[in-house]
């Protein structure tokens, strides 16, 4: 659930009035490179625990699955090893208009525009929080357990993604692969929902070849997929219906950049509405406890927002797309990765994919 982190790649990459971001920004990632350790060392040595050890394995083995079975890029990621002093080794900040459904941008070199910025200090990200709500923005802050730097460092495993299960430490690994491997600028939604589809059935082909097709750890990741996918089928409609509801408001723009106490008060109803839907139509549905954890405090009314409802409509809005062309390919996932990476130069590798089954 904490796949965000593209941004921190961008963060090393800011220039002009962005300069101190900039410094501590980079500092903090050399600072985390030079504290790599190589994991045939790590993985020598007799005090690491064998908790710590399997996982550790496990991640290696899930980066050369992904390179050899999946035809994701072969790089030098995942072939050292980070233990962090903190439960997350960075923080993201996303933003949102509060009159409509539409992110805040930053704007950086390489990868364009993102609807997140990075900081590996969480005061830092609290304070660019503050900042934007002063603004008039909806805001969403949260940790985040592993990242990409798409190819430009060899990325370590860190000790925050430890604390995943096997199926979703897999997952994780795949997914962040999938960035190393393609990343499309200024297409943060279609680069995201790629990498969390790719990680979806490269996991589960993984733990196919692992344990057999009556894997435990695919049996126990379905009861979570299920889970995720009526998340996705919920999140989706209302996101939807959400966006729709705000267009029909009327507002003329001076009204979009000052609301009214009345139309605030209308958009508190509307989104207590999402919280209470939940609450009724999907929470009694969910069949992992700590799934439903997670989404009773990402859908209480107390926390919905704009931002937050955005954040995952990024990873987990309707997949269906890719399913479908994957089901034409024979489902074949080097084909699948074959094919997103003809889309590189696309201005709408969205609407290409919708065109291509």
């Amino acid at each position: 659930m904490c796949r965000f982190g593209v941004a921190m790649l961008a963060s090393l990459m800011l220039t002009g009035c962005q300069a101190p971001y900039l410094v501590r920004s980079a500092w903090s990632q050399a600072d985390l490179l030079m504290s790599r350790q190589s994991l045939d060392k790590v993985l020598s040595k007799d005090e690491v625990a064998e908790d710590e050890r399997k996982k550790l394995v496990l991640a290696r083995e899930a980066k050369e699955f992904g390179e050899r079975a999946l035809g994701l890029k072969k790089t030098s990621n995942y072939d050292s090893y980070v233990k962090l002093e903190r439960p997350y080794v960075s923080y993201v900040v996303s933003a949102a208009e509060t009159t409509r459904l539409e992110s805040h941008l930053w704007k950086f070199p390489l990868v364009g525009s993102l609807p997140y910025k990075g900081f590996f200090n969480p005061e830092d990200a609290k304070s660019e929080a503050e900042d934007l709500k002063k603004e008039g923005l909806d805001t969403y802050v949260r940790g985040v357990s592993a990242y990409s730097t798409l190819g430009w460092f060899d990325d370590p495993i860190l000790s925050s993604m430890l604390r995943y299960s096997d199926y979703d430490l897999v997952n994780t690994i795949i997914h962040e692969s999938v960035h190393a491997t393609l990343y499309i600028k200024s297409q943060a939604d279609f680069n995201e929902r790629l990498a969390t589809y790719i990680g979806n059935i490269g996991a589960d082909l993984f733990f196919r070849e692992k344990e057999g097709a009556a894997s435990p750890t695919i049996a126990e990741a379905k009861r979570d997929g299920d889970d995720e996918a009526l998340f996705s089928k919920f999140i989706s409609s209302e996101v939807d219906q959400l966006k729709a509801w705000y267009e029909n408001q009327g507002l003329s723009p001076e009204q979009q950049e000052k609301p009214s106490a009345e139309f605030l008060k209308k958009r508190s109803d509307r989104l207590a509405e999402i919280a209470a839907r939940y609450q009724k139509e999907l929470r009694p549905k969910i069949k992992s406890e700590r799934y439903a954890k997670f989404l009773d405090r990402e859908l209480s009314a107390e926390t919905l927002n704009n931002a937050r409802l955005l954040a995952w409509k990024l990873y987990v809005y309707d997949l269906s797309d890719f399913d479908r062309l994957y089901d034409k390919l024979g489902r074949d996932p080097k084909k699948l990765i074959e094919f997103a990476k003809s889309l590189e130069k696309e201005d709408d590798p969205e609407a290409k994919l919708k065109q291509s089954y």
